[in-house]
């Protein structure tokens, strides 16, 4: 019972860490990188499905990306989704093939996108905070229910701190690589 409630913690902490990366993929450096178009969605046939599921998505120098649609007619519409997307980028079309060109970061762009990297952070702290409690909670359940023992109780909260230790130093790391990622000019 208390293996299952560690190894459910660890299953879901390390999906933060996870749901942490992809956010702050969402967030631009100056180089261009395909996970950049992530968030955005293009209207195909009456639906909105992500842009790399009808284009192809390339690097094609440090900062420019190009968007080969799969189908010509979606040039106009994929461009328009770029544009729309709260990305700051401006494609430009030549023929079947959309270019993104990155501009550069200014020093106050930087900085706000190090608040929103240390905001995602923060969502990823409290995210695994909010799992220990959950953990907690299930092995006083436990106890109440006198499945347990109290040190059986204690030992397994122990582990579980270790565990919140270990996934909040993993947020700190990612964190703090994103932050030289972004300072890099």
């Amino acid at each position: 019972m208390i293996n299952q409630i560690k190894q459910d913690a660890d299953a879901r902490m390390s999906k933060s860490i996870e749901a942490l990366h992809t956010a702050l993929n969402k967030i631009r450096t100056g180089r261009a990188h395909p996970s950049i178009l992530d968030a955005v969605k293009v209207s195909y046939y009456g639906s909105d499905v992500p842009l790399n599921q009808v284009a192809n998505i390339n690097v094609e120098d440090a900062r420019t990306l190009s968007v080969s649609p799969w189908e010509k007619n979606l040039v106009p519409t994929i461009e328009k989704a770029i544009l729309t997307s709260d990305l700051g980028l401006n494609p430009s079309t030549s023929g079947g093939l959309i270019r993104v060109p990155m501009p550069a970061l200014t020093e106050e762009t930087r900085k706000n996108y190090i608040k929103q990297a240390k905001a995602e952070a923060e969502h990823g702290r409290v995210a695994i905070r909010n799992i220990r409690r959950d953990a907690n909670n299930d092995l006083k359940a436990l106890l109440k229910d006198k499945e347990i023992t109290e040190d059986e109780e204690r030992r397994a909260q122990d582990d579980i701190q270790k565990l919140t230790d270990k996934y909040i130093a993993e947020v700190e790391k990612v964190l703090q690589l994103k932050e030289e990622d972004l300072m890099q000019i």
